[in-house]
């Protein structure tokens, strides 16, 4: 099925309504938003002298909820000007419209006689052939479907986004029963391909798969608190990053989403599920009932589990005693078992220590695992024929690691039935089937493909859809050629080599800068091109922060100086190398990571890319080539010498701020990546394999070594524009005194010196001037300070 995809319109505007509208609107389609029209005046309409007849008055439900959607944080828009492809209406003015687009997502109320009011405006003006979808989480697609015609049943599915639409993966989609083939193939490749998202298949069912098993995770462990004795801080320090699950973990996650959110899911599932062997497991406990009548709902209520609580000026966090429902001074949670893990950085390595601890924490894992392992098997195939698309559902929906398939495996089969065994939960008759004929694992791994153990088959079938992808968990075993400590290279095939960071967050210490080089001497020499690509939650962090740190404080300022060059020298290798180069920064893109994407030849970037130049925030200045790169940056371009020097000053600032990019798109507007030449991709999952594609063109193309450019350089008479904005920022109690001193080092070096006249200097020569100030700032006690507190508390000091 061939379908553009130019326009679409979102009928609903709530907070998931206008998220999806941007989220379409982030990848260039143009949207039509559309909601009620009001009741009634507001006090501003009638001191205006408004009526009810008035467009801004008839718009403004729609207008304020998407003003709304755009000022929150974190954003659903990649740059505030992609907000201009959405333009706003209302259901009686503007419903006739929708004959112009390609596309109709439903997103009102979860109720249906309004579902089946709004179904009947689009009935009268659709076009044959318009998909329509509803974003329905609730209620069944046939209820939906009844009365409507055979081309609008044909063309109904639910397409379920996850909240808020940009930053989660999972897009369920569930076909009507009616609704053709083609239509459901079209819904999941365009979800993967164009969305950026996880498309899952999923079945009519209550709550679908993402919060059919997130929910009853919740709602296990709501039970478990008791039962154990544990508070909601021990809980969620159990069920956060240690397990692979986000900062939030569990009871952070349900005040953030909204108690009533989760018990309005809980009580659909209870309602709808009288034949789940875990129904009563859905029933709230009475500690939820109260919460509720308190209207404790989370942070929409500003109390939930959590209380933010403010004393004397002092803000605390409170935390709620579940025993005697009363709020107390948050404690910190400590388990031997969690102390056992801290030297194992591989999450999936972690399980096995976890369920074997001796203490309340290793009890809580082996009951909590066994719980989860005995819902999943049961719901095939009762939500899902297929094990991997649970397992897809959660990483995508409620951004675990590790789904809870992957964790059984992780644990062992075996091991898994016997915690089973342990807690009287009955095995799956499939699941002893399959140990029983010798598969041993739900996944393998072959030929660089994943394979998953299908039931009917009885047999390990290999997972569709992975041939746009390049999956290094997948290919690192069979092909990897070279490695050390903290980093390791692959031959992707074509010549195309990738070199993969595994240091700790990905720091870009001495064995990351060795296998880059190692990397680049290869593709010199043997093979053809080189990628700087990983596929961790975030690039890199940056620098080894803690070694630089060490050499400043031991005052080995030789061995510092020749790290900084090797780590300038190797940047400057990705732009003059006679190889290709590419890059495929993702999430945090910090400091030498951002340093790294201004050099190489091509970035290929994830949309959710947050890169900045860093390092004022621990008092230095960029190090690695990045004070030298913004500098040339400003200069190049046949522009008016005025303008170059706003531009110089723009970069300056961006860099004194340590502003950071939160999007890639935005990282266009701050300088880091340049129109035309670096490319973002929504899906970061098709990273790795656009870069060997785009390595592969410009092989094709005839790729040939750049020649060392010059930078034109304003020396005083950009000097003199820093140093006055720097005095003034000091003065005006804006910056402190070191901030000024790392501003004007800054300064020197984006100036090029206090050269007399503009002049055309080499990049060595800003190389040298930025070492220079580099080396200078960490013999600065304030700095070691900033380093310190950094390595300490993870966040930035002001001094």
């Amino acid at each position: 099925m061939k379908k553009p995809i130019k326009k679409i319109a979102v009928i609903g505007s709530g907070i998931m309504g206008s998220g999806i509208a941007c989220h379409f609107a982030n990848i260039g389609v143009e949207v039509l938003l559309l909601d009620i029209i009001p009741f009634d005046l507001n006090d501003t309409e009638k001191a205006k002298g408004l009526t009810l007849k008035d467009k801004v008055v008839r718009n403004r439900m729609v207008n304020d909820s998407l003003k709304k959607a755009l000022k929150s944080k974190p954003s659903p828009i990649y740059n505030q000007k992609f907000a201009e492809r959405i333009s706003t209406g209302n259901l009686e003015d503007d419903i006739h419209k929708i004959k112009d687009v390609d596309w109709i997502i439903e997103v009102v109320v979860e109720r249906l006689d309004i579902k089946q009011q709004v179904f009947d405006k689009i009935e009268k003006h659709r076009k044959p052939g318009t998909l329509i979808t509803s974003n329905t989480s609730g209620i069944p697609i046939s209820y939906m479907n009844k009365g409507r015609s055979e081309d609008f049943q044909k063309h109904f599915a639910v397409t379920h986004f996850f909240n808020p639409p940009r930053y989660l993966k999972l897009f369920e989609v569930v076909p009507g029963p009616n609704c053709s083939q083609e239509v459901t193939d079209f819904l999941i490749m365009y979800g993967e391909k164009f969305l950026g998202k996880t498309s899952v298949l999923a079945k009519d069912t209550p709550a679908f798969i993402g919060n059919r098993i997130g929910i009853f995770g919740i709602m296990s462990l709501f039970h478990q608190v008791k039962e154990l004795d544990l508070t909601v801080e021990e809980v969620d320090k159990l069920t956060g990053p240690v397990i692979g699950r986000p900062k939030s973990a569990t009871f952070r996650t349900v005040d953030v989403v909204g108690l009533d959110t989760l018990v309005h899911v809980a009580n659909g599932i209870y309602e709808n599920c009288p034949n789940d062997e875990a129904h009563e497991l859905f029933k709230l406990p009475s500690f939820i009932n109260t919460m509720m009548e308190n209207k404790w709902l989370g942070s929409k209520t500003n109390q939930g589990f959590y209380k933010k609580v403010v004393e004397n000026g002092k803000k605390s966090i409170q935390a709620l005693d579940l025993d005697t429902l009363k709020y107390r001074p948050s404690k910190k949670a400590k388990f031997a078992t969690l102390e056992l893990t801290k030297t194992i950085d591989k999450v999936i390595d972690r399980f096995k220590v976890l369920v074997s601890g001796k203490d309340k924490a290793g009890e809580f894992y082996r009951k909590n695992f066994a719980a989860m392992f005995g819902y999943v098997q049961n719901r095939i195939p009762e939500i899902s024929d297929e094990l991997y698309r649970l397992d897809d559902a959660m990483k995508a929906g409620f951004g675990w690691e590790h789904g809870p398939f992957q964790i059984w495996d992780a644990i062992g089969v075996e091991k898994g039935i016997e915690l089973m065994q342990a807690e009287n939960i009955p095995v799956a008759n499939w699941v002893t089937e399959m140990v029983a004929s010798g598969n041993k694992s739900f996944y393998t791994v072959c030929d660089g493909a994943k394979y998953y153990y299908a039931i009917p088959s009885k047999s390990q079938e290999k997972i569709p859809g992975q041939d746009s992808f390049i999956i290094l968990d997948n290919i690192r075993e069979a092909k990897t050629i070279w490695s050390n400590s903290g980093a390791s290279i692959q031959h992707l095939g074509n010549g195309v080599l990738n070199v993969e960071f595994q240091s700790k967050m990905n720091t870009l210490g001495g064995e990351v800068l060795q296998a880059i080089n190692k990397g680049i001497d290869l593709a010199e020499t043997e093979y053809d091109a080189v990628i700087l690509g990983n596929q961790a939650a975030n690039f890199t962090v940056g620098a080894n922060l803690a070694m630089v740190f060490m050499m400043a404080v031991e005052q080995e300022y030789d061995e510092l100086n020749f790290s900084v060059k090797y780590f300038q020298d190797t940047v400057m290798r990705l732009r003059y190398s006679s190889c290709p180069t590419l890059i495929t920064p993702h999430g945090y893109t910090f400091g030498g990571g951002c340093e790294l994407s201004m050099h190489a030849d091509r970035v290929i970037a994830a949309a959710e890319t947050y890169i900045g130049l860093v390092e004022f925030g621990v008092g230095i200045i960029p190090g690695g080539a990045g004070s030298k790169e913004m500098a040339l940056r400003a200069s190049e371009g046949v522009l008016k010498d005025d303008v170059k020097l706003n531009k110089l000053r723009d970069y300056f600032i961006n860099v004194a701020m340590a502003k950071v990019a939160t999007s890639a798109h935005e990282a266009y507007d701050l300088g880091f990546f340049k129109e035309h030449k670096d490319i973002v991709v929504v899906n970061k999952d098709r990273q790795i394999a656009t870069a060997k594609r785009h390595a592969i063109q410009m092989l094709e193309d005839g790729y040939t070594q750049p020649v060392p450019k010059k930078v034109q350089v304003y020396g005083q008479q950009a000097l003199g524009m820093f140093l006055v904005g720097t005095d003034s920022l000091e003065k005006g109690h804006y910056a402190s005194e070191h901030d000024k001193k790392i501003a004007n080092k800054l300064g020197y070096v984006m100036a090029g010196g206090d050269l007399s006249e503009t002049t055309m200097v080499s990049e060595q020569y800003l190389l040298d001037l930025e070492r220079e100030a580099f080396m200078s700032l960490c013999t600065e006690r304030k700095t070691l300070e900033r380093i310190e507190h950094m390595l300490k508390t993870g966040k930035p000091l002001r001094n």
